[in-house]
């Protein structure tokens, strides 16, 4: 079994577990609006999610941007704060407003 991607205008409507048959066979709609997608990330950079979106010209699909200042790896197609979280073993949130990890606490 395989996972599929259904798009509307690039954007992913919906996830399954299908055969690449039953995909071609129109039973879920016109084949061409389902692109295949890698649970494990094996192609098309990341898995699929309802409400990213599949980026033809890279052949990958990109989750939604989890906050406006947050930027868009180009190679990993992932989205990564400006700044890095701290590595000293906290647990720590994204802060918009102040753009800045804060402890979890």
């Amino acid at each position: 079994m395989s996972h599929f991607a259904k798009l509307n205008n690039n954007v992913v409507t919906d996830v399954i577990v299908s055969e690449q048959d039953f995909i071609n066979s129109g039973a879920v709609g016109d084949s061409f609006l389902w692109v295949q997608t890698s649970y494990n990330g094996n192609f098309r950079k990341n898995y699929a999610s309802v409400g990213g979106t599949y980026d033809k010209a890279k052949d990958a699909f990109i989750a939604l941007k989890p906050y406006p200042s947050w930027v868009l790896v180009e190679d990993t197609c992932q989205w990564e704060a400006p700044t890095a979280m701290p590595d000293d073993g906290k647990a720590y949130k994204w802060d918009e407003d102040t753009t800045a990890w804060v402890e979890n606490v």
